[in-house]
């Protein structure tokens, strides 16, 4: 039989809070960077110059992400070692974060790199072998950024959740 320290709300709390900041900051961007400001830019900055600006602020994004990534997983493991018990929804939010950062990831170290190289080479999306190609990684960092999104948001709510949640009763003690 396992047996965990007793966790205290101030501790519980905490933990939750780094944790709530590191997805809000992670989402947020990732809704900021996609919704309004690719949008915007790509519409009023003249090709390719709107492409370079914009590869730039991905890349710097994706280790925003990462770090944010990082974060989210240490505060995880601090629940785990003084959250108390583990519930299904503690798994769950441990999943939806291991599954946003597999794609973070993705996204920083192989499509972001790979759409930055086609770029530098010149690719024009729906032009030629390498525009279709560009294409391509585009339509898929925007999916697994989507994906990014929902495991973020059901993962924010969980630790909502945890630091909401009662404590259990101390060990030993009347009810």
């Amino acid at each position: 039989m396992q047996t965990y320290r007793q966790p205290s709300r101030a501790v519980v709390t905490t933990i939750a809070i780094v944790q709530l900041l590191a997805i809000a900051l992670w989402a947020g961007g990732l809704l900021a960077l996609g919704a309004i400001v690719a949008p915007i830019v790509f519409r009023t900055v003249p090709a390719p110059t709107s492409a370079d600006a914009m590869t730039l602020v991905f890349r710097r994004f994706d280790g925003v992400a990462i770090a944010c990534a990082t974060i989210a997983l240490v505060a995880e493991a601090a629940f785990a070692h003084r959250g108390g018990p583990a519930s299904r929804a503690d798994l769950v939010r441990g999943v939806c974060l291991v599954g946003a950062t597999v794609l973070a990831i993705t996204i920083g170290s192989w499509l972001s790199p790979g759409i930055a190289s086609l770029h530098r080479g010149g690719a024009v999306r729906h032009l030629g072998e390498a525009g279709l190609e560009l294409d391509r990684l585009h339509h898929l960092a925007e999916r697994l950024a989507k994906g990014e999104i929902v495991l973020l948001l059901a993962a924010f709510g969980l630790s909502v959740s945890k630091a909401s949640r009662p404590l259990p009763p101390p060990t030993g003690s009347l009810p």
